[in-house]
């Protein structure tokens, strides 16, 4: 009696944990490909703040951005 129910309490932490960490994963791997902000909603938000936006600026941004992420 005892030994099951220590054998469910372990399967139930190694299942949270294994569960956790492949859903980290594979949140990592969308954001990867579907990056949340792209240059056109750069380009957007600074034409609404009003400023020009020059490709330079828009690069730098992107660049910030990405480096946040890594």
């Amino acid at each position: 009696m005892g030994t099951t129910i220590l054998v469910g309490i372990l399967a139930l932490v190694a299942g949270v944990a294994l569960g956790f960490f492949i859903a980290r994963k594979t949140m990592m791997n969308y954001l990867k490909k579907n990056p949340p902000i792209n240059e056109q909603m750069i380009r957007m938000m600074m034409m609404q703040m009003g400023m020009t936006p020059s490709q330079k600026k828009i690069n730098q941004m992107m660049k910030a951005m990405n480096n946040q992420f890594k």
